[in-house]
């Protein structure tokens, strides 16, 4: 199973709650941070909700 490589690029000052929830949620803090995560639907979904925040690569 391949993993997605989550870097936070964009601050969520401004963004709206939901969407900064969904950034805590995928375990990221300040810009620049990074998480490795398993793809699947449910990280995908997240992902989907904030993507002109994050920047995503396979790993």
């Amino acid at each position: 199973m391949a993993n997605l490589k989550i870097t936070l690029v964009k601050s969520t000052i401004g963004a709206l709650k939901d969407q900064k929830a969904t950034i805590a949620a995928l375990g990221l803090h300040k810009t620049n941070s990074v998480v490795v995560k398993p793809d699947n639907a449910c990280i995908r979904g997240m992902i989907f909700k904030v993507k002109h925040l994050v920047k995503v690569e396979e790993v």
